[in-house]
């Protein structure tokens, strides 16, 4: 799932509505997403290539994640889920997982996304039980 990262097209982040040639605050914005996008997408890599950090328990692996990693890590889920409904067509009600071969893949990853973020969040909503 994190390998789909980036999904949100970067045309997607608009400062105005307005058509025409983007200005520079617009080019500015565009480069300081494409740098965030590049160092998030290193950071995947890291992450999946650093065996350390996963244990293998009764109930399958456990990944090891502080506080800000977990933030982190619900930025590019999120961006996952969204960049797919994005794609999707941004539909108002959710789309069937269908047999079709481009949605098909996209709603899952949509689903998957989220579900995974609905873990984090349930990890630190536990965490902070404690």
């Amino acid at each position: 799932m994190l390998r789909l990262y980036p999904v949100i097209p970067s045309a997607h982040q608009r400062l105005s509505k307005k058509p025409g040639a983007p200005d520079e605050s617009q080019r500015l914005l565009d480069e300081a997403l494409a740098e965030q996008r590049k160092e998030n997408k290193k950071q995947v890599e890291a992450l999946l290539a650093d065996t350390k950090r996963y244990t293998e328990t009764d109930k399958g692996l456990e990944l090891n994640l502080t506080a800000t990693e977990i933030e982190w890590m619900l930025q590019v889920l999120n961006d996952v889920r969204v960049g797919n409904w994005i794609l999707l067509g941004s539909p108002e009600e959710h789309p069937r997982l269908a047999s079709d071969a481009e949605m098909a893949p996209r709603v899952a990853a949509m689903e998957i996304a989220g579900g995974l973020q609905m873990l984090f969040l349930d990890a630190i909503q536990h965490g902070r039980d404690k």
